[in-house]
């Protein structure tokens, strides 16, 4: 048997004994990055929408080379919206040796994740993972719980309420609000600042209302919309995201109530569609940005090709935080010549990237993202500032107030515990 004759036969008895063995080898030009994010259920939505975000930031990195030669590979697997399921989720890709996760959506499977990441590393310090958090707003994630191996992209909370809290103290008209919120611990906790917040910057304005509904279950508004109009609010302030936004406020026009929103997800998967003209000047967001937010060169660029990938009016759903969580992650890799995760980590700190709305920062402190908001409202496409609309659906929001990063600065207890090399 000659050397080629030789090489053959190896290469069939590792491929029948070790069918794993070749692609692990062909996969060594790429860095895998786990995707965890509810793809069934009734959050699919927002999952999905995120994974199509992170897919094309992805695939717009690979376009210019990759990082370290390599290309990256997004390996997305269905949290449905359950720790449990999370965790479980997260062994799947530890198992496959995977060492950057993303995850966005629910702070309750962001709290579970984080645990296990910081159990996991520490059993296994050979195999490290790091925590990218694209989405979940819990203060507690950047203060008490802070880790060296979790990093935040999204503002956190206090940053979100903060915006939201500057907006309604600058609308003078607004003398009544009622609460409504997605019943679970981070929305209890922003609308507990708000009105702790409102308490000291309008005094003159009264909570006529509080509710909290559960997350994903409601499918009949109208007893929420008849309360809301029996409170005699002229706002609602909704902290809620996903199909239950989208159903309330729809459930608001189709039942004629007249009052302003302010809310926090309004400018996509849906909820535009759902409002329709009824939302014209009365619905407002707070949001890391929004299609008509800054309309230069490369971000028309990027949006224009996002559009051309997604053509369909439900995909209309940009997240730049998934964004600058892939971008930022690929300069980190780059400044470590590495995919270490520790090396990784030490790189993104401190890090400062040049965004599309600007200058944003990690915080060594607490691996916060320090990032300007914006606020805007509901208006017909072709309006002044409004080019682009959402979903197809004609209208489109417009900035009334950008927030500058060093305004919304959180304070942070983090006392974070860096581990040794």
């Amino acid at each position: 048997m000659n050397r080629i004759e030789s090489t053959v036969v190896v290469s069939a008895l590792l491929a029948a004994l070790a069918p794993g063995l070749v692609p692990t080898i062909a996969r060594a030009e790429t860095i895998r990055i786990g995707y965890i994010d509810p793809l069934s259920g009734p959050m699919a939505n927002v999952g999905e929408a995120n994974l199509k975000d992170v897919q094309f930031a992805a695939d717009q990195i690979n376009a210019r080379g990759g990082v370290l030669g390599k290309t990256l590979e997004i390996v997305p697997i269905d949290s449905k919206m359950a720790p449990r399921e999370a965790t479980v989720a997260l062994k799947e890709l530890t198992d496959k040796r995977i060492q950057f996760v993303l995850h966005g959506v629910s702070s309750a499977v962001a709290a579970a994740l984080l645990d296990a990441v910081n159990k996991h590393n520490d059993r296994q310090p050979e195999s490290r993972i790091l925590y990218l958090n694209y989405a979940s707003v819990d203060n507690s994630f950047t203060n008490a719980t802070c880790s060296f191996w979790f990093f935040r992209f999204a503002a956190n909370n206090d940053m979100k309420v903060q915006a939201e809290g500057e907006a309604i103290t600058r609308d003078k008209s607004i003398k009544k609000v009622f609460l409504i919120a997605q019943d679970f611990p981070t929305a209890r906790q922003g609308q507990g600042e708000l009105v702790a917040l409102l308490k000291v910057k309008r005094p003159d304005i009264q909570i006529v209302g509080t509710e909290f509904h559960p997350l994903g279950k409601v499918k009949d508004f109208a007893p929420y919309a008849a309360e809301i109009r029996d409170s005699d609010a002229d706002t609602v302030v909704a902290a809620a995201y996903g199909n239950d936004l989208t159903l309330l406020i729809r459930t608001a026009r189709e039942t004629g109530l007249k009052v302003k929103f302010h809310t926090y997800y309004a400018n996509g998967l849906g909820a535009p569609e759902a409002i329709g003209e009824a939302g014209v000047n009365r619905v407002e967001v707070s949001t890391e940005w929004h299609n008509n937010a800054v309309q230069s060169p490369e971000m028309e660029r990027f949006y224009a090709a996002f559009k051309a990938r997604y053509p369909a009016p439900r995909d209309d759903y940009v997240s730049l935080p998934a964004k600058n969580t892939m971008e930022m992650l690929t300069r980190a890799i780059a400044k470590a010549n590495s995919t270490d995760p520790r090396a990784v980590a030490l790189a993104l700190e401190g890090m400062t990237y040049q965004s599309e709305v600007g200058t944003v920062t990690m915080r060594s402190e607490d691996h916060q993202l320090l990032q300007p908001l914006y606020i805007s409202t509901l208006q017909k496409k072709g309006t002044p500032g409004v080019v682009h609309d959402i979903d197809g659906s004609g209208y489109g929001f417009r900035t009334d107030l950008r927030i500058d990063a060093r305004d919304l600065v959180p304070a942070t207890t983090c006392k974070m515990v860096r581990p040794a090399k």
